[in-house]
């Protein structure tokens, strides 16, 4: 047992040391199967071992279970935040004031100043007990945060364990969670794939994601972070700079920006050039921030009632690039919508390589006024989808043609009709038109439909274009052997799809009924219309009237699912569903597990809760007879608030005298102990 034991802590070690090279140095030493190797050892080990795990083993930083809601903590020192300015100048004159307060002259000469990146991302403090991680705090009201520990042991840039070396027995450190741009970048391609919300750029999705409930998901995020403040009663340097030098020295990752500056005009310099070298950065950044390095002069200066007068931010002004269009294509959606986009030659921009940007619809490419080979001024939207936003008309070349809306689907050829009322152009041929077909199978297996893991964007078009799946039953009819053939795919990545093939018959009816692609007929709409027929017989069946009848669907929605189910191979498609065994219709209902309590009553949810997931309350809403929105006004019934309500749903309610109910209140008004 003895050598076990040394076993486990060696690959822990080396785990660790592999986590820092590949997370933190950005310098991997063994490859991806040598590393996952060593960690199958160390979980086989821990698994059948359970005395020799330990909480912060590297095994844990997946994530598992659902927690709880956050504990509120008080920080021991308050995390103020710092003034900010947008010109030189006045970071010129911040240093000024600096030097007078200390009784200097004569600029920095005797006053050295850290500059660094200002991440933009959610801020975070650590703190470490004999080399061990014990908690982590988000800012909060910068009395108090959530605590947020057991996300941020999923986040492998973070030591769980320091290293052997000169560390404090107790310190806090602080920095900044942020989300890669190339994994923001993935996170909304799957959520724009889902047809959820987009992230409407990394800070926030940092920020909601180190919230979340579900510490898995948090760990595929792709979170990281970056510190920049030591504290401590003993800090190994009584400077600023030398103390994160050393914090990088205990495998913590400190931005390599961060540089002592001598003089104002190092400062200048400094500012000139991360102005334009930020855009070739992997995360977000919105300004620089400046300190005083001395802690003892930091000390002397201390704060004002919001910041301390030894820092500074400043901030960039927003970005825009110009660039040559190469061309414009024109892209059919699934539900046919004919999209053109502008193709672009590759422009740095809020640091991704921008090479395309949408123009929506003809009106608004009309408006811009765009000719071949024009120069198109393009920027990145909440820094997050690029847009264009002009054109360079003193650089267009003579003679140059307005780019013209195409009058037939560059798929499938067939004439293109516009959508009355609307600015969009529709190819009408929905069941023959390919981009269509492949957009349909798409959504079907996509996370919120059927969930068929191992079935993406590419293997759809894959799957049609080698004649094997020509709409979504097909997906019922795969063998293991057709998959296997096929390029890209091997016997591993076959069974994989085989078993969400399989585990997605048990997806729940209103689900199914969102992965058929009815036009107008979304997720929450699904619901509904779900728990209202309770299966698909009943729904094709209805007439306009009667699902007219049903709860928010109108005239439009009627139309859509009558024309829907008119189409003989669509009542095909679902008979071969129902004899694969897809759940086309609810289980019986349980007495009681619906009721008319919150019958007319229109509520909004907001914060984090313990009890019930969002989801979950929604749901209860729903089979209560309820109306959820999403956002308060006059005919807000009540708020469900849970911890951390926002702020600014907290002021509108307030403001209307909109009620506001906790979990508890809401549970017991469900068991009818309350109004």
């Amino acid at each position: 047992m003895e050598n076990l034991k040394k076993r486990t802590e060696e690959l822990r070690r080396q785990i660790n040391d592999h986590n820092k090279a590949y997370y933190v140095d950005n310098n991997p030493s063994i490859s991806d199967r040598e590393f996952d190797a060593l960690m199958r050892e160390l979980e086989d080990i821990e698994n059948a071992h359970p005395e020799l795990d330990d909480p912060l083993s590297p095994t844990h930083r997946v994530g598992s279970d659902l927690t709880k809601g956050f504990d509120q903590v008080v920080h021991v020192r308050p995390m103020l935040s710092l003034s900010n300015t947008y010109s030189i100048e006045e970071v010129d004159e911040w240093a000024a004031r600096c030097n007078e307060a200390l009784g200097r002259k004569g600029g920095f000469d005797s006053v050295p100043v850290v500059g660094e990146m200002k991440f933009d991302g959610t801020s975070i403090s650590l703190t470490y007990k004999n080399g061990r991680l014990v908690r982590a705090v988000t800012r909060g009201d910068g009395e108090k945060g959530d605590d947020v520990t057991e996300n941020v042991k999923t986040i492998r840039s973070i030591p769980l364990v320091l290293a052997p070396g000169s560390w404090p027995e107790s310190f806090e450190i602080r920095g900044e969670i942020v989300l890669p741009w190339k994994e923001f970048d993935r996170i909304n391609a799957e959520r724009a794939f889902n047809e959820e919300p987009l992230f409407a750029n990394p800070r926030n999705a940092a920020a909601g994601t180190l919230k979340m409930q579900n510490p898995a998901i948090v760990a595929s995020r792709g979170l990281d972070a970056y510190f920049y403040y030591l504290l401590a009663d003993e800090l190994p340097s009584e400077n600023h700079y030398d103390n994160m030098m050393a914090a990088k020295e205990w495998g913590f990752k400190v931005s390599g920006a961060m540089t002592l500056l001598h003089s104002v005009s190092a400062v200048d310099d400094f500012i000139k050039m991360w102005d334009t070298e930020r855009r070739t950065l992997p995360v977000a950044t919105d300004g620089l921030v400046f300190k005083v390095n001395d802690l003892r002069q930091q000390l002397n200066l201390g704060f004002t009632a919001k910041s301390p007068r030894w820092a500074i931010a400043y901030k960039f002004p927003a970005e825009r690039a110009l660039t040559p269009l190469r061309f414009v294509s024109f892209e059919v959606g699934r539900m046919g919508i004919v999209t053109p986009v502008a193709n672009l030659e590759p422009v740095l921009l809020s640091g991704t390589i921008v090479k395309r940007a949408s123009l929506h619809n003809e009106d608004i490419m009309r408006s811009l006024d765009i000719h071949d080979g024009d120069n198109l001024y393009v920027e990145k939207g909440g820094e997050i989808i690029p847009k264009i936003t002009g054109v360079d008309e003193g650089a267009r070349k003579p003679g140059a043609k307005p780019i013209e809306f195409v009058t037939h689907c560059p798929a499938c050829g067939t004439a293109l009709t516009r959508i009355p009322g609307e600015a969009a152009w529709q190819c009408p041929d929905k069941y023959g038109c390919p981009p269509q077909i492949i957009g349909r199978l798409e959504h079907f297996v996509g996370r919120h439909m059927m969930d068929i893991d191992g079935i993406g964007e590419e293997n759809c078009a894959m799957l049609y274009n080698a004649g094997l799946v020509k709409d979504i039953a097909d997906f019922y009819n795969l063998k293991p052997e057709q998959l296997e053939s096929l390029d890209r795919l091997g016997k591993r990545s076959a069974e994989r799809i085989m078993k969400g093939i399989e585990a997605s018959k048990s997806v729940p009816f209103d689900r199914v009924l969102y992965a058929l692609s009815i036009p107008f007929v979304g997720e929450t709409l699904s619901r509904k219309i779900a728990r209202q027929v309770r299966g698909l017989d009943r729904l094709m069946e209805l007439t306009p009237e009667q699902l007219t009848a049903l709860e928010d669907v109108g005239p439009k929605i009627a139309e859509s699912i009558v024309e829907f189910f008119a189409y003989e191979p669509n009542r095909a498609i679902i008979e071969r569903l129902k004899a694969a065994g897809v759940q086309t219709s609810l289980p019986e209902e349980e007495p009681g597990e619906t009721s008319d309590r919150l019958a007319g009553k229109t509520i909004v949810i907001s914060g984090v809760f313990a009890k019930h997931s969002r989801e979950e309350y929604k749901e209860m809403i729903e089979k209560n007879g309820g109306k959820n929105s999403g956002s308060i006004s006059k005919k807000t019934s009540f708020v469900l608030a849970g911890d951390n309500m926002g702020p600014a749903k907290l002021e509108k309610a307030k403001s209307l005298g909109v009620a506001i109910l906790n979990e508890d209140e809401f549970l017991a008004m469900l068991e009818g102990e309350g109004e």
